[in-house]
């Protein structure tokens, strides 16, 4: 089995949406650390799991310096954002969304961890 990983910083807006009062529902950035991580038990024809680079276009490229509210169709939570990485990298199976130095969320799929 092969595993990548990938981390990076993102840096983005976002307000929430939530069922109480919270400073959280005005529009505030993070400087986001995101760690994703890919599984295979194969190589491409490349010799690679996935290229780290198409990673890095994938999450900079869609999430950085952006208003997460106009990128994501959810609420922008650290643990939506999550899952969304997760679904749009090939063969991801766990994303780490650090949102500050202590608030850490982590979206892993159920099943082997190999996505096909």
């Amino acid at each position: 089995m092969y595993t990548v990983i990938k981390r990076m910083e993102v840096s983005a807006a976002h307000s929430l949406s939530l069922s109480y009062p919270s400073k959280c529902e005005n529009l505030h950035g993070h400087n986001w650390i995101v760690t994703v991580y890919c599984r295979s038990r194969e190589l491409n024809a490349d010799g690679m799991v996935v290229d780290f680079t198409h990673i890095k276009q994938i999450v900079q490229g869609q999430l950085d310096h952006k208003n997460l509210n106009e990128v994501l169709q959810c609420n922008p939570t650290a643990e939506n954002m999550a899952r969304w990485i997760c679904d749009r990298v090939s063969k991801c199976y766990k994303v780490e969304v650090q949102e500050s130095e202590g608030n850490v969320v982590i979206y892993e799929r159920e099943g082997n961890g190999e996505e096909d």
